[in-house]
């Protein structure tokens, strides 16, 4: 998109702007900060005005945030394990997995020669998540940032610490249900929500004719993983680690 120079550098992309704070929850103050964190380098008139800069911010408050969290949520980790964890869920593969989730995409600017292949790669998507990370962080401070990283790290860091530790809640329920009560467990799907690009679904597992409390996920693997866990918790007098309300 070509602007005259003299014109607000906002005015163009209001509605793209707008757009993208409606998908990531959150309210710039400062407009500008949001334009420069999607602002690829070949969108830019000059590098200095691309989003690398805020991506080499936003990389390391994406480290201290998820470490801090590893640190509080597993007291029973040692630094190895910690070190394991945070490696995946920090790296550029989640990065750009949430980005995409976020449908990101849609809001890059880019130069004429990148809006002509067919997909964003993932390199892509992986900046900008955390060019939007620094651009919260500068412009909300480290309470937005934080809440922000919350929302969409605590399940990446729940999913990493469950593979790392070789944690399959659907193996551990069926060997339950089928030592003591002769059956398989089946998964319902109750509900799902959200746009194409980013749905959720609820899912419930129940056992020996028994519905236990459903649970929320990004996509049905980990709906039906968290409706194990509850299932496991419920079945050994314990309350269901997750909400059936989302």
């Amino acid at each position: 998109m070509l602007m005259d120079e003299q014109s607000d550098p906002v005015q163009p992309y209001e509605s793209l702007l707008r757009g993208c704070e409606e998908r990531v929850g959150y309210v710039f103050s400062d407009k500008n900060l949001l334009r420069a964190a999607l602002t690829h380098a070949s969108g830019a008139e000059h590098r200095l005005l691309s989003n690398e800069r805020l991506e080499f911010l936003g990389d390391a408050i994406l480290g201290a945030v998820v470490c801090e969290l590893l640190f509080h949520q597993y007291p029973q980790y040692l630094e190895g394990d910690l070190t394991r964890i945070k490696s995946i869920v920090v790296s550029r593969i989640t990065c750009a997995k949430i980005s995409e989730s976020l449908g990101m995409q849609e809001f890059l600017i880019l130069g004429k020669g990148m809006t002509t292949h067919p997909s964003v790669p993932p390199s892509l998507l992986a900046d900008v998540f955390e060019s939007l990370i620094a651009a919260i962080y500068l412009d909300g401070g480290t309470a937005s940032a934080r809440e922000f990283l919350e929302r969409h790290m605590l399940p990446e860091i729940e999913l990493a610490a469950d593979g790392e530790m070789g944690t399959n809640y659907k193996s551990m329920l069926q060997q339950l249900a089928q030592r003591e009560h002769g059956s398989t467990p089946i998964y319902l799907l109750l509900d799902e929500k959200g746009p194409d690009h980013s749905k959720c679904f609820k899912i419930a597992a129940q056992v020996g004719g028994n519905r236990h409390q459903a649970a929320w996920g990004r996509n049905k693997k980990e709906a039906e993983q968290r409706a194990a866990r509850n299932a496991l918790s419920e079945l050994s007098g314990k309350a269901a680690p997750y909400s059936a309300d989302g």
